[in-house]
C-alpha cells in the first residue's frame, strides 16, 4: 500500500485514477508521494519515505527542485494538460485589449437613467471604446513550447501574422507548429514588426526580467504585451515607463500584485490561466499517472529534476532504481556490485549534476547487494521496484 498526500484541492477526476494499492492520507511525514498545485513547498522538510512530488500544472517555482534531487525525490509536472485553457485565455485577453472590452463593460455598468435614456447614453458614449480587429495584425510569440505553439497556431488560424522565437525550440514543438508561423533565430529581429507580443517561457534566472527596456525600445509603439508566463518575466520599472510613454498600449497579465494593479492601461486577471474544470481534471489525471508509473515501475516522464527513463511495465524478477550523482565510473561500480545477478536490461540517463539508473535482473536482489549499492560514493537513493 502506498500513501499519497495532497496539497491544495486536487480534482477527484484524477484522484479516481489511483488503484486500490494507494491510500490518500493527510500526514506528509508518512507519504510516499505528494500531489500539489500551487502551495509553497520551499520551506518544507521532506521525510525519508517520500519518493516523488507531482505538480498538477506546469509551473514548479513553488517546489525546491534541486533540494528534492539531492534527497532522491523525483518532481513531475504536467506540460500540455492545461495548454488549451491558457491558450483560450491568451486569445481572449488579446481580443479584450483590442476591443477595449473591460473599459466598455465597466462604463456600461456605471450607466444610470437621467436626462438621457440609457440607449441615448450608449449611442453618445460608445465611440470612446472603438478598438481594432486582430485579423491581419502581427503577433510575436516568445517561447514555442506546450502553450506557445497552440497560441501561435490559434492566432494564425484567426488570420494573424505570427512570428515565433524560442532559443531552445524542440523538434517535437517544431513539428506541431503551423507552417504559417515564421520562426526567427533572434528575438530582436521580430520586435519592430509586432502589434502584439505574448510570452510563454519558464521563470528562471535566465528569463526573469527578460522583457525589459531594451525590448520595449525595440517594439513598435502601441504594442500590446501579454504575460501569461510569470510576473517576474517582465521588468516592472521598464514596464511602468513603457505604459506611461505609450510604447505599450495595454499590458494583459494573469499575475496581479499591488504594483501592477496601480498601473494604467492594464487588464489583470487573478491567475486563472488553468482554472477550468477541464484543465484541472487533465492536470490531476496526468499527475496521478506519472506518480503511479514512477512508484510501480520506476519510469520517469515529465520530471523537472531527473532525466526521462522508460523501461515499460516491470516484468523482471527484480528492478532496481538508483538516483545518483552524475560522476565518472558510477555504472562500472553499480554493475560491479551486482555481478551475482544476470542483468536483463539497463538504462542510464543524466541531467545536469544528477543521473538515474534503472536495472532489471533475472533474480531477486539480496539485502547485502542493496547495502553495497547504497554505500557507493555519489549514490543518493536505491529503491527496489520489485524484489
Amino acid at each position: 500500500m502506498y500513501n499519497i498526500a495532497t496539497l491544495n484541492k486536487i480534482s477527484p477526476y484524477g484522484l479516481n485514477e489511483l488503484t486500490d494499492d494507494y491510500k490518500l492520507i493527510d500526514s506528509l511525514e508518512d507519504a510516499d508521494g505528494i500531489i500539489v498545485r500551487s502551495q509553497n513547498m520551499k520551506e518544507m522538510d521532506f521525510s525519508d519515505s517520500l519518493l516523488c512530488i507531482a505538480r498538477a500544472g506546469v509551473g514548479v517555482n513553488n517546489i525546491p527542485i534541486k533540494k528534492c534531487a539531492e534527497h532522491g525525490i523525483a518532481v513531475f509536472n504536467t506540460p500540455g494538460a492545461n495548454a488549451n485553457a491558457v491558450k483560450e485565455l491568451v486569445i481572449g485577453g488579446m481580443i479584450a485589449a483590442s476591443r477595449n472590452f473591460v473599459d466598455a463593460v465597466n462604463w456600461s455598468e456605471s450607466l444610470k437613467s437621467g436626462e438621457l435614456s440609457i440607449a441615448k447614453q450608449v449611442e453618445k458614449g460608445k465611440s470612446q471604446f472603438k478598438g481594432n480587429e486582430i485579423i491581419g495584425k502581427t503577433l510575436g510569440v516568445i517561447g514555442l513550447g506546450g502553450i506557445g505553439v497552440p497560441v501561435a497556431n490559434a492566432a494564425a488560424s484567426l488570420g494573424m501574422n505570427v512570428i515565433g522565437y524560442d532559443a531552445y525550440l524542440s523538434v517535437r514543438s517544431a513539428l506541431h507548429l503551423s507552417n504559417s508561423v515564421r520562426v526567427v533565430e533572434n528575438m530582436e529581429d521580430m520586435l519592430p514588426e509586432l502589434d502584439y507580443l505574448t510570452v510563454h517561457v519558464h521563470a528562471n534566472d535566465e528569463t526573469n526580467g527578460m522583457i525589459n527596456s531594451e525590448v520595449f525600445d525595440a517594439l513598435k509603439p502601441g504594442c500590446v504585451l501579454l504575460n501569461y508566463a510569470r510576473a517576474s518575466i517582465v521588468d516592472f520599472a521598464s514596464l511602468k515607463k513603457a505604459l506611461e510613454y505609450g510604447t505599450i498600449r495595454k499590458y494583459v497579465t494573469d499575475f496581479p500584485n499591488e504594483d501592477v494593479l496601480a498601473l494604467p492601461n492594464t487588464i489583470v486577471t487573478p491567475h486563472i490561466g488553468a482554472s477550468t474544470d477541464d484543465a484541472e481534471d487533465n492536470c490531476a489525471e496526468m499527475a496521478v499517472q506519472e506518480l503511479m508509473d514512477y512508484i510501480e515501475n520506476g519510469n520517469i516522464r515529465n520530471s523537472v529534476n531527473l532525466p526521462a527513463v522508460d523501461m515499460g511495465v516491470c516484468n523482471a524478477s527484480s528492478r532496481i532504481a538508483m538516483i545518483h550523482r552524475n560522476i565518472p565510473n558510477m555504472i562500472g561500480q553499480i554493475t560491479g556490485t551486482i555481478t551475482a545477478h544476470n542483468i536483463r536490461d539497463l538504462t542510464n540517463r543524466s541531467r545536469e549534476g544528477f543521473a538515474y539508473t534503472l536495472i532489471d535482473l533475472d533474480s531477486k536482489v539480496s539485502d547485502e547487494t542493496l547495502e553495497k549499492l547504497n554505500n557507493i560514493d555519489g549514490m543518493i537513493r536505491v529503491r527496489v521496484i520489485k524484489a
